[in-house]
């Protein structure tokens, strides 16, 4: 795992290169796409043993491992005649699109493995699904923050489907905070606040002695706040709205 090439720098590529080479110890030689310019250069200009190259086909000639980050409607212009040799190892980041699409795309025998990345890789704290299961691409997302390889591509969309709810988190924060505000709390104060009480109970999910279902009923008494408005507004109702929320996107993905 000496190189590293990344083709689409943005939000997930950053994270990679972050996560990389703020680790400590001695971090990869890692070849971005000139795809992404303004991030591109700045991760060149933070970190040593990061460079720019020309187009795609220098980073994947430079590179053993190839990770592909760009979007999913910019796949065939970004990719087209791209040559990737059967030695080198490609890691598919891009949302809903399987191995057997991407391997037609480039018309190559190299070993694909997909992998669903977050944001928080520059930290070394996220999980990184992927599939099939490769030692390397093991190997690299444990040093990130851990690797759960998954038995198939139907078990991998599952997986997917649940990173899409990432933002609805961070919109019932903002609800929460608007409802604040609407009662006269300064916007700021009532921002402040959430954060400061959401990234403590986030906290305890380090805890994996303790199922999920067990937190919530550690973080609630009998007749309490936290009973009332969970009972009152997370319903059975609202409960399946988000499964048939959920099973449409998984059929999307599929």
């Amino acid at each position: 795992m000496k190189r590293i090439g990344i083709i689409g720098v943005g939000e997930i590529g950053r994270a990679i290169v972050t996560g990389l080479c703020d680790g400590g110890g001695k971090s990869p030689e890692v070849f971005l796409s000139p795809r992404g310019a303004r991030t591109a250069s700045e991760l060149s200009a933070r970190y040593e043993g990061v460079q720019v190259c020309a187009d795609n086909q220098e980073v994947v000639d430079r590179s053993e491992i190839v990770i592909i980050a760009v979007r999913r409607q910019d796949r065939h212009e970004a990719l087209a005649g791209l040559r990737v040799d059967g030695d080198k190892l490609v890691v598919n980041v891009m949302a809903g699109v399987a191995n057997d699409d991407l391997r037609r795309t480039l018309a190559t025998e190299a070993p694909l493995v997909r992998a669903i990345p977050l944001p928080s890789l520059r930290e070394r704290r996220s999980v990184t699904v992927t599939y099939p299961s490769h030692p390397t691409v093991n190997s690299l997302f444990e040093h990130l923050g851990g690797a759960l390889p998954v038995p198939d591509e139907a078990a991998f969309d599952v997986f997917s489907a649940l990173t899409g709810t990432l933002t609805t988190h961070y919109w019932y924060l903002a609800t929460l905070t608007s409802w604040a505000a609407d009662q006269g709390i300064a916007s700021g104060d009532a921002d402040r606040y959430i954060r400061g009480l959401f990234r403590g109970v986030g906290r305890a999910l380090s805890d994996e002695t303790r199922s999920l279902h067990q937190l919530a009923a550690d973080h609630e008494t009998p007749n309490g706040n936290n009973e009332r408005i969970r009972t009152t507004w997370f319903d059975p109702a609202n409960a399946e709205a988000l499964h048939k929320a959920l099973d449409g996107l998984l059929a999307d993905l599929k």
